[in-house]
C-alpha cells in the first residue's frame, strides 16, 4: 500500500479509520489529487460506519430500492458504485481499463469488504495522474443512468455518494 499511515482528527477525535494514500501523490491537476484524496477519505468512512451498523444490527427502512435490501447490498452498492466511477471516467476518456474487478454480493461482502475497499481505492491511484485541469469541465458525458456529467461532476459524485450513505446510518444508528 503507497504511503504510511494517516490518522486524522475531526472536530478535536480520531475518525477512527486510517487513511493509507499518501497525501502527496503526483498528480498533474491538483482538483484530481483532491478528488481521489477525498473519495478515499469518505469511502473508508463508509465502510467504518456500515461496520457500526452491523455490529448494531440496524435495520434498513423499507424502500422498493434494491440498493437498501440489506445492510449487505448497501455496501456491495456503495463499493461497486466507486469501481463503477472509476471505470466510467476511463472509459469516456479512452485511457485504459482500471482493472477493478465486480464488487462482492450481498453475502461475501459482509466477509470482503476490507479487501475490496482496498482494491478499489488502489485502483483510483494511478489512472488520473495525467488529467489535465481542461479536460475536467468538457465535455460531458452520459453516465450509465443517463445524466450527462464532465470529469469533475463525475468525481464529486463519486465523494459525495459514500458520504450520502454514511449520513444515512449515522442518523439510524442515532436514532437506536
Amino acid at each position: 500500500m503507497p504511503g504510511k499511515v494517516h490518522r486524522r482528527e475531526v472536530e478535536g477525535r480520531k475518525i477512527g479509520y486510517p487513511l493509507l494514500m499518501s497525501s502527496h501523490l503526483p498528480y498533474r491537476s491538483r482538483a484530481v489529487r483532491a478528488m481521489v484524496l477525498l473519495h478515499e477519505e469518505h469511502l473508508r468512512r463508509f465502510v467504518h460506519t456500515w461496520k457500526r451498523a452491523v455490529a448494531t444490527s440496524v435495520s434498513l427502512p423499507p424502500t422498493d430500492d434494491p440498493a437498501y435490501a440489506s445492510l449487505g447490498t448497501l455496501c456491495s452498492h456503495v463499493l461497486g458504485a466507486a469501481g463503477g466511477y472509476m471505470i466510467w471516467i476511463c472509459e469516456v476518456l479512452m485511457f485504459p481499463d482500471p482493472g477493478i474487478r465486480p464488487a462482492p454480493d450481498a453475502a461475501a461482502i459482509i466477509l470482503d469488504a476490507d479487501d475490496y475497499l482496498e482494491h478499489v481505492l488502489e485502483r483510483w491511484l494511478a489512472p488520473l495522474r495525467e488529467v489535465r485541469d481542461r479536460q475536467l469541465e468538457t465535455p460531458e458525458y452520459p453516465s450509465p443512468w443517463q445524466t450527462r456529467y464532465c470529469i469533475d461532476a463525475m468525481l464529486e459524485h463519486a465523494v459525495t455518494h459514500p458520504m450520502r450513505h454514511a449520513f444515512q446510518l449515522d442518523e439510524l444508528m442515532k436514532d437506536r
